[in-house]
């Protein structure tokens, strides 16, 4: 017997909305801005992603075991991003940090892709209920307001809030208490093979990759799971309702 469906998740970051700019150009900006010179973007993006992914490696999830969280682990992935580009000076690197971090709450920083709102309309308008699961800080909420896509949800799940990543099944887990719903009765969108394709399909919730440049890099992902514009989804999901 086939269950109907009641819940859509979504993951946020290049699902939903993307940066902006590029951290290179946004960083090198605010270095002009608050110190008066320049940095090469390019390079500034190298170190950034190294430091990103040291910081991963040494302090997972925004370092919530160590006591961290996510205020603590950006203001330190940005001071390392700028020290390996020769900024020294402790009391700058401070203030970039601090700068930035906050920065990255404006919608400025932030565009929403052109199918999000109208689809999450569309979803609503099928009497189905909506929710966040992000591998993503806490200021998440914010930046959904200001970028007008907070009231589609009725709740947000982040991996900071939750103390647990994707692709680790325990914060999906947590999500279906707050659906209070069985695993069958939900979807959930996303644009990252394992942590959102996989990991939801291996519980029993109805996944769907997100692929908007049409890669196809995943052979094993049936046409019927995958997505190339959000505008495709809510057909989908009708078929679970019918």
């Amino acid at each position: 017997m086939r269950v109907p469906l009641h819940w859509v998740l979504w993951d946020v970051k290049d699902t939903l909305l993307k940066v902006r700019r590029s951290v290179g150009e946004q960083y090198c900006q605010e270095v002009k801005r608050t110190a008066g010179f320049s940095l090469n973007p390019t390079e500034v993006e190298a170190a950034f992603r190294q430091s990103f992914h040291q910081y991963s490696k040494l302090y997972p999830n925004y370092g919530f075991a160590q006591g961290l969280g996510g205020k603590a682990w950006w203001m330190g992935v940005v001071r390392d991003t700028f020290a390996q580009c020769r900024v020294q000076d402790a009391a700058l690197l401070d203030t970039l940090a601090h700068n930035l971090y906050h920065g990255f709450c404006s919608p400025n920083n932030w565009e929403v892709f052109p199918d999000s709102a109208k689809t999450l309309e569309s979803i609503s308008s099928l009497g189905l209920k909506q929710g966040v699961v992000s591998n993503f800080d806490n200021r998440l909420e914010g930046i959904l307001r200001d970028c007008g896509l907070l009231s589609h949800f009725s709740f947000l799940l982040t991996s900071e809030e939750a103390g647990i990543a994707k692709p680790n099944p325990a914060i999906f887990h947590q999500a279906l208490e707050k659906c209070g719903v069985t695993a069958a009765s939900v979807a959930h969108i996303g644009d990252h093979y394992v942590n959102d394709y996989v990991t939801s399909r291996s519980l029993g919730l109805h996944g769907y990759l997100l692929d908007r440049q049409g890669r196809n890099k995943y052979p094993d992902v049936p046409p019927q799971h995958r997505l190339k514009t959000l505008e495709e989804l809510p057909a989908r999901l009708q078929q679970h309702m019918d």
